[in-house]
């Protein structure tokens, strides 16, 4: 059940679907034509896919790695915004250059820039036991206003008319296409490189078992003598690192530049898609996707039924709670309580004195 649990998620996602688009003025084989089907029609559609696909499955492998550990990072998308800070200043600050060391260069800025705003939570909840949940979402916000602080004021363009950008960066900045008239880059080859290693962490390394134990008994790995700092320090610079790469994937690649907003949701949407994925590599791939899949649907359901933007977040959270809700009955078995009302009253031995079968 717990692997069936996805499937039964997604068929009560769309029977719901089908009632909203009803509620809408929709009809619903038509409407779910134009979400799930139509998209993908094209070759350009499925290389869409995948391009909406990448950064949801770096962020969503790395928040898996630190859930089995029972470390929840929910700051991945302020690690993705510093990462494409950190890639973008590595490219605004060699223009000229056109060599084959720069996008190197920037995929490296960019993950050590995701794992520095990662460490910031790690440090407090190993050194000062605060919350990393708290944490780590409000530093999500502190990205954000420092984004629109560069953009509206150092890296901002001089030329760009006052608009909040910087320069579009040069073709030695720009990640390579993975074939002619598509938007996929190689950013896609290297999310599925970070999902066949977090499958090799979790399936044949100690570090990936003794994470996994942390998560799932904390006394046992306890008295195995498990350091709960290092799984802590090591889900969240795993984390950051690949949401920095994912944020040097948008900048370096659709993008092309530095932007207000770098990123649509895509590290909030990566916890959905580690669950939906069951904390699995493979099911993150797939969830990916899936979310993919909702977020180009949406588009489509916009342009062509006129249907507001909106609704892609309303499948995304059926889909979480559908979820949700198919665990708590995978885990917990309901029970009919018997009324108080309903209860015998205690027998009374007709042997016993009157005064103590009163009492």
């Amino acid at each position: 059940m717990m692997l069936a649990s996805p499937l039964i998620a997604a068929m009560a996602m769309l029977i719901t679907g089908s009632m909203l688009f009803l509620f809408l003025g929709q009809e619903p084989v038509h409407a779910f034509h134009v979400y799930f089907i139509k998209p993908l029609g094209t070759a350009y559609g499925v290389g869409e896919l995948l391009l909406k696909a990448t950064p949801l499955i770096l962020c969503g492998v790395g928040l898996a790695l630190g859930f089995r550990a029972n470390v929840q990072n929910i700051g991945a998308d302020g690690q993705l915004t510093m990462g494409a800070i950190g890639g973008a200043s590595v490219a605004l600050a060699f223009p000229d250059v056109q060599s084959g060391w720069l996008l190197p260069l920037m995929l490296l800025a960019g993950a050590l820039a995701g794992m520095a705003w990662a460490a910031i939570p790690a440090l407090l909840r190993t050194r000062f036991h605060t919350n990393e949940i708290l944490v780590s979402l409000m530093l999500v916000y502190v990205a954000y206003l420092f984004l629109s602080y560069l953009v509206h004021g150092p890296l901002r363009d001089p030329e760009g008319f006052n608009f909040p950008q910087s320069k579009m960066f040069q073709d030695a900045a720009l990640l390579p296409l993975l074939h002619e008239g598509l938007r996929t880059n190689v950013a896609f080859i290297l999310s599925l490189f970070a999902v066949a290693g977090a499958w090799f962490f979790c399936r044949r390394s100690f570090a990936g078992f003794r994470m996994q134990v942390s998560g799932m008994a904390p006394a046992a790995a306890a008295y195995a003598g498990f350091s709960e700092a290092r799984n802590v320090w090591l889900a969240f610079l795993v984390s950051g690192a690949l949401a920095g790469l994912a944020g040097v994937g948008e900048v370096a690649g659709p993008i092309g530049q530095l932007q207000p907003s770098v990123s649509p949701g895509y590290g909030f949407t990566a916890i959905i898609v580690a669950y939906v994925g069951r904390l699995h590599p493979i099911g993150v791939l797939l969830a990916a996707l899936l979310m993919s899949l909702l977020y180009i649907g949406g588009e489509s359901v916009q342009m062509e039924l006129q249907l507001p933007t909106a609704i892609t977040g309303v499948f995304q959270g059926l889909l979480l709670f559908y979820l949700l809700a198919a665990d708590l009955f995978i885990h917990y078995r309901f029970k009919p309580r018997r009324r108080i009302g309903a209860q015998p009253t205690p027998s009374v031995d007709a042997n016993l004195p009157q005064e103590t079968a009163a009492s």
